[in-house]
C-alpha cells in the first residue's frame, strides 16, 4: 500500500492522538474491518477502518486519491470500538 497525507495534519494527529501516520505501514489490512464514513458530506468517499498495528487495535480514517491511501486520521481504538471489532470478527 502507498500512503500520503497532509504533513500539518500528521503533526496535529501526532500531538492529539500520539500516533504517527508513518505507523500505517504496519497496519494489518488482512484482519481489518472497513465501513464508509457517511456521517457528513465530505466531498469525497471516506473510509473508517479498524485494524491492528502491532498488538493494538487502531482506527484509520482515509480516502483514496489516485492509487494512494490518503490518511485523514489514525488513532488507537477506544473501548466501544474494540468491543465492536471483537463482535464482528
Amino acid at each position: 500500500m502507498q500512503y500520503e497525507w497532509n504533513e500539518n495534519k500528521r503533526l496535529a494527529n501526532l500531538d492529539r492522538h500520539k500516533v504517527d501516520f508513518t505507523d500505517a505501514v504496519d497496519f494489518e489490512w488482512n484482519t481489518a474491518i472497513e465501513t464508509i464514513d457517511d456521517r457528513s458530506d465530505y466531498g469525497e468517499e471516506r473510509w473508517v477502518t479498524l485494524g491492528f498495528i502491532g498488538n493494538k487495535l487502531h482506527v484509520m480514517v482515509y480516502t483514496i486519491r489516485g492509487h494512494k491511501i490518503r490518511i485523514i486520521s489514525l488513532r488507537k481504538a477506544n473501548k466501544r470500538e474494540i468491543k465492536y471489532y471483537e463482535k464482528e470478527t
